[in-house]
């Protein structure tokens, strides 16, 4: 594997646990990365660089961030969103890795962008789950600053330096897995 392969596997992975704190936002950074030239993507996924992708992401992105800023349509867009989390950190993935088998390529893209995408959404799901039954919504608009500062943060670390993007995923990865552990009934 050449390094230029594991890098391209470290900016997929961090912007596939971007996808986790927000669908659209990791998907306009790496449009607007690919469109700039900072990043090439493979050649079936050159598309997302364009104008009209990078228009239609940045729009998405907007109306996603500030929707989630609205009691209760926060909580609805959870339900719709993690299923689009697993497939949008399935092509994130797909779009970034870099002289691969295609089968090695969507092996990994389903189960690492896929898989870290959809553990971490359905973590920020239950958390603002918690929060509107704890606190009757009234923090969920913290809950969602945070939430969209770390898909900002992860994406700019997954392009501009995905090693960094990588360790990060797992610093999150093993906080959610220590909070699950606390709140596990014990048998």
């Amino acid at each position: 594997m050449t390094s230029e392969t594991i890098i391209s596997l470290f900016l997929g992975i961090g912007l596939a646990a971007s996808v986790g704190f927000r669908v659209f936002l990791p998907l306009f950074a790496l449009s607007l990365s690919s469109y700039l030239g900072v990043w090439e993507l493979n050649e079936s996924w050159q598309w997302i660089g364009s104008l009209a992708a990078l228009i239609t992401l940045g729009v998405a992105t907007l109306v996603e961030v500030f929707a989630y800023f609205i009691p209760w349509v926060d909580n609805a867009l959870d339900g719709i969103s993690v299923p689009l989390a697993a497939i949008a950190g399935t092509a994130v993935m797909v779009s970034t890795v870099a002289n691969l088998d295609p089968v090695v390529t969507w092996s990994l893209a389903i189960i690492a962008g896929g898989g870290t995408a959809t553990a971490i959404k359905g973590a920020s799901a239950a958390g603002r789950l918690t929060s509107t039954a704890t606190t009757g919504g009234i923090a969920n608009p913290l809950v969602s600053t945070v939430e969209t500062g770390t898909a900002v943060a992860m994406s700019a670390a997954s392009i501009f330096a995905p090693i960094l993007a990588a360790v990060l995923v797992v610093i999150i990865l093993g906080i959610i897995f220590k909070i699950y552990r606390k709140l596990r009934p014990k048998t």
